[in-house]
């Protein structure tokens, strides 16, 4: 029974002080692992952030190209009558759209949301003018019916999604 007592002295303690190192070192490699996979993450998004910016950039010229009012400047051919107008002034915020779609995998589902619906109001504004004008008119007309309806308007489809465009980036700042 001494030899027992006598065993049980020296590997006691020893087994607490296994347990208590063991312990400890799992906790400290826990804690590594944690500082390592956050490192890893920042260096993600150090490497993306760059991207994501330029995605931003990419969309904000895309909502200010798409405004009706610069797109009504910028396309204006007074060699073109009402119908056929309309018609170019669509299918340019419809290709300016296909040619910015990459840009949504670096933006929020809102924000994407908020861009393709500037570009659908756009699209609406264009063909609700061309409605109210004669369809062989110069287009003329057509600019300035546009320009009236967005001068009725609170705030353009673009201008709507710009400001959801830079709560998102006010995010990253």
């Amino acid at each position: 029974m001494e030899t027992f007592l006598e065993i049980l002295k020296y590997i006691l303690p020893s087994l607490v002080m296994f347990a208590t190192v063991f312990f400890l070192l799992r906790m400290f490699l826990e804690s590594e692992q944690k500082k390592r996979l956050l490192e890893l993450k920042m260096e993600g998004k150090n490497h993306t952030l760059p991207i994501r910016l330029q995605a931003f950039e990419r969309l904000t010229m895309y909502l200010e190209r798409i405004s009706p009012a610069n797109l009504v400047i910028r396309m204006q051919n007074s060699a073109l009558n009402n119908a056929q107008f309309q018609m170019l002034l669509a299918a340019t915020v419809r290709n300016e759209f296909e040619h910015n779609l990459s840009q949504q995998m670096y933006i929020s589902s809102q924000t994407w949301n908020a861009v393709k619906n500037a570009k659908e109001e756009t699209i609406k504004i264009i063909n609700l003018a061309s409605g109210q004008v004669a369809p062989e008119g110069p287009s003329k007309e057509l600019s300035a019916k546009i320009i009236e309806i967005m001068a009725e308007m609170p705030a353009t489809p673009s201008d709507q999604s710009l400001e959801i465009l830079k709560q998102e980036i006010r995010q990253y700042y």
